[in-house]
């Protein structure tokens, strides 16, 4: 930091930097012990009467960043913010001394600071430390966003998170809630006896979704490597190892855009369970959202936008049928390409050079259906030829055992009973292989290495991936996926 770099405010902060430190005071501090923090305050004493804390003279140490300041002569208030809570502190030159009731008139907004004293309730019955130290920790140098309630421009909240934090409680909020629903998620999966396990992130193969992928290079071995797309294949390696039930929370890395519903950058769990299907995955996916709902909002119904979504007793559909309750177009006919080509171009759904019967399906259901389903509804019976990983349907191999969970029309979840025959898996690496050369960019390759996995024998096996971010955004009744994630990808800013 040079001085030509400083405005007026930070100029004059930097100043009271060499002040401290001319007092002997270290400006960015060292380590402070506290009984207590602001949270556990208001819990333990929150019902104190104003008698009932003078007689127990109750004495706490906290600490906490200045976030509300006012003088008023000889004393003065101050707000202290930490992670969870604020508490207020009244501050007195006649008992404090000079030299703390200085260090608090040159204290700034920002700064952090320690308190030591005794809890007593004001005229106005808060709930209030009178301090007996005040004990300077960190100078803030850079004064808060002078709007206190949040940054003006939301792309900057987004790049400066850690100020976002600090004058946004909403913020902090959403980052609260989203920690203890992954641990909840945690608890479901453990509690019904699956394994936590970790995988690659580099992956040699790109496979096991449909998805550009980012490309890095590994010097060492001289190799292009791919940052997964999904964690599907090992996880299904293990559960060939004899694992038999295993999950995974992980980062997952797709080149695409970025939306109120995508980050390049974000967080699924999967997980696997030996000798289940896909209709144990249906009834996992509705116990699991259910099970982290309860445990972390304390009900089934949770507040999105204008609706109120309810977490139990999912619909469950076949996508066709779907379909044909919109459009009227029945696929479970035998349509060939051209008529299939045909309908979609009648209904005004879009048709790519590489598709196929079962990719006109899927974008019929995308362009006509999604947008509809608004509480929870299982989609199932994807066509074959989008779902290279999951097991063909046994009455109509033209469909897979697979399904999707929507919600206000956007995807949660995706999962299938597991193709677990080796020479079909091969094949169907194959047919991926050829769509890749019309054109898909999203198309798997071939992972020779898998299909020798699965010539060792895959039991019967059902597999799921749920969205944690979107999950986090409908239980924290947030509309954007960026506003979930503590650091999401954000354009440059233009530098003059």
């Amino acid at each position: 930091m040079f001085p030509e770099d400083l405005n007026e405010q930070q100029k004059i902060r930097l100043k009271k930097v060499q002040d401290l430190r001319d007092l002997g005071i270290d400006p960015f501090g060292s380590r402070f012990e506290r009984s207590h923090n602001a949270l556990q305050i208001h819990t333990l004493f929150g019902n104190h009467d104003h008698d009932q804390l003078e007689s127990l003279k109750q004495s706490v140490t906290v600490a906490g960043r200045i976030v509300l300041k006012r003088e008023q002569g000889k004393a003065g208030f101050i707000q202290l913010q930490d992670r969870d809570a604020r508490i207020q502190v009244y501050i007195r030159l006649d008992h404090v001394g000079e030299f703390s009731f200085n260090l608090f008139k040159h204290s700034d907004l920002g700064d952090i600071v320690g308190i030591k004293g005794v809890l007593f309730r004001t005229k106005t019955n808060e709930l209030t430390i009178k301090a007996d130290e005040f004990i300077h920790l960190t100078k803030a140098i850079t004064p808060l966003p002078d709007k206190f309630h949040g940054l003006q421009d939301k792309e900057e909240s987004r790049r400066r998170r850690y100020v976002d934090l600090i004058v946004n409680e909403d913020a902090r909020r959403v980052a609260k809630l989203r920690s203890k629903i992954i641990r909840a998620f945690q608890h479901y999966f453990d509690s019904n006896d699956f394994m936590e396990v970790e995988t690659p992130v580099l992956h040699a193969i790109l496979g096991g979704a449909a998805a550009r992928p980012f490309v890095t290079h590994h010097n060492a071995l001289d190799m292009d490597f791919y940052l997964r797309i999904a964690t599907e294949l090992p996880l299904k390696r293990l559960i060939v190892g004899g694992l038999e039930r295993v999950y995974e929370i992980g980062r997952l890395f797709r080149n695409e855009g970025i939306d109120a519903k995508h980050n390049p950058e974000f967080t699924t769990v999967e997980a696997y369970m030996a000798y289940g299907d896909v209709t144990d995955m249906m009834n996992l996916v509705e116990g699991c959202m259910s099970f982290v709902a309860s445990e972390v909002l304390g009900t089934y119904d949770v507040p999105f936008g204008d609706e109120i979504i309810h977490l139990k007793d999912f619909k469950r559909a076949h996508m066709v049928d779907l379909i044909k309750n919109i459009t009227g177009v029945d696929f479970f006919n035998h349509y060939t390409l051209e008529e299939a080509t045909a309908l979609a171009k009648a209904h005004n759904v879009g048709v790519e050079k590489h598709f196929t019967v079962g990719h006109i399906i899927e974008n019929f259901f995308a362009e006509k259906v999604e947008k509809t389903l608004v509480q929870p509804t299982i989609v199932f019976g994807h066509p074959v030829e989008i779902s290279p990983l999951a097991k063909a349907n046994s009455k109509d191999p033209r469909f897979t055992d697979r399904f999707e969970l929507f919600i206000m029309g956007s995807e949660y979840c995706n999962a299938f009973t597991e193709l677990n025959d080796p020479i079909d898996q091969k094949m169907r690496f194959e047919a991926q292989l050829l769509q890749k050369s019309k054109g898909d960019l999203e198309a798997n390759e071939m992972d020779t290495d898998f299909v020798e996995a699965l010539e060792y024998g895959m039991p019967p096996t059902g597999g799921i991936g749920i969205g944690i971010d979107r999950f986090v955004m409908l239980l924290t009744n947030t509309p954007n996926i960026r506003d979930v994630i503590l650091f999401p990808h954000a354009r440059q800013k233009n530098i003059k």
